[in-house]
């Protein structure tokens, strides 16, 4: 492997560029597909660097790319990608941060402003110290929260127009002690799937039960049949969840209803486990709702893949992080995590490795959960990114 760039090296090379960096982006979040402004402002900042952009790619994604040195004819040249994500919430930010947004009803509460700092860092690491013979991609997606923006990137030609090779990916992890990075091989984020059930009743006077088909009290019995999915469908060896997250009713305090609507997801590794849970919660809402003399009508759709690490990739990806970072903050084969990620969409078409970068313990300090309005990015972690990235990519390529 290449020369090592540590996190202090980061410091010393960057200085205050991160800092800087990632507080204009934190200030000015877009949401999902409107991410104009930043993708100017990584556009031009990586143009400065010496990057070729290209913009519109998938809607408002960027693809930067750096070329360096030739290739023996025997050795064609590699491409390496980055890539980081680049939408925010529509979550009010509290007041009281330096650098809060000033778009209200948006904030950066997932991270994305730090993913984007230190892809930005890694690309001037690269830029300016070089270290490698071949390109290296900086993919900024669009549209991450909603799972649109990386089918939009492939549909818009990304792997034709910019081959890669090998792909990276980087998120911030709340709950683990800042700056330690933990990755496994095989599934690292599960998929998600969204379902809506809606029970269809005859409705009437509260005072007159016996004249209604009630839904109510047939979708309350659908909520607590579908804690049996998980528990008695699935393998136990086989993570799975289910969750109903919303249940409304069109009655009014005197009236039963006539329609109930039940909404939720699920989340799992295994194709197999998708496709038994969608049987399962189709097969219980309408077994149940017939049993009440009511009908459901179910709608099941895939919103995310699940996120899969190539073996070969994370093992490159494991003695890069113990480079730079030491074995006492590199975590090899971590739990997976249930919560999705569009990287997955990638990571299908790309051998690829997608790593979580602990960000603190504390509330406030890095260890408020995701999607948050009080949870804050804990700057010390950036140059460890930084570095990980940088010798991932080195690790992929050849020296000069």
């Amino acid at each position: 492997m290449s020369a090592v760039t540590t996190p202090a090296d980061v410091h010393r090379l960057l200085g205050g560029r991160l800092h800087a960096w990632r507080h204009h982006l934190h200030r000015h979040p877009e949401t999902a597909f409107a991410e104009h402004a930043t993708a100017d402002r990584l556009a031009t900042t990586l143009q400065d660097l010496g990057y070729a952009v290209a913009r519109g790619v998938g809607g408002t994604g960027l693809v930067a790319s750096l070329t360096r040195g030739d290739a023996d004819d025997d050795r064609p040249s590699r491409a390496v990608g980055l890539r980081a994500d680049m939408d925010a919430l529509p979550i009010q930010e509290v007041e009281g941060r330096e650098h809060g947004s000033t778009n209200p009803g948006t904030m950066h509460a997932c991270g994305h402003d730090g993913h984007m700092t230190m892809a930005l860092g890694a690309a001037a690491v690269l830029a300016e110290e070089g270290g490698f013979t071949g390109t290296v991609r900086l993919v900024l997606q669009p549209a991450e929260e909603p799972g649109r923006g990386a089918q939009a990137m492939v549909d818009d030609g990304l792997l034709q127009r910019f081959p890669i090779d090998v792909l990276y990916g980087l998120h911030n992890l709340p709950g683990v002690p800042a700056g330690h990075l933990h990755v496994r091989p095989g599934g690292i984020m599960a998929s998600e799937d969204n379902f809506t059930i809606t029970v269809h009743g005859r409705g009437g006077h509260a005072a007159r039960p016996e004249a209604v088909v009630d839904p109510l009290v047939a979708g309350a019995e659908i909520v607590l049949a579908l804690q049996t999915v998980v528990a008695r469908n699935v393998d136990p060896v086989r993570p799975a969840v289910v969750s109903c997250t919303g249940f409304e009713t069109d009655g009014a305090r005197n009236a039963i209803p006539s329609t109930v609507r039940i909404t939720g997801d699920t989340r799992s590794f295994d194709p197999q486990v998708q496709v038994l849970l969608e049987e399962r919660i189709r097969g219980i809402a309408t077994g149940v709702a017939a049993a009440h003399g009511a009908r459901a009508e179910v709608t099941y759709t895939h919103e995310f893949a699940p996120t899969v690490n190539d073996p070969e990739v994370t093992a490159r990806a494991v003695a890069a992080a113990l480079a730079v970072l030491g074995p006492d903050r590199v975590v090899a084969d971590c739990d997976p995590v249930m919560p999705s990620e569009d990287f997955g969409v990638l990571a299908r078409h790309v051998p690829a490795c997608f790593a979580l970068l602990g960000n603190g313990t504390e509330p406030g300090r890095g260890g408020t959960p995701l999607h948050s309005s009080d949870y804050d990015l804990n700057d010390e972690i950036l140059p460890a990114g930084v570095a990980f990235l940088v010798q991932a990519v080195r690790a992929e390529l050849p020296e000069p």
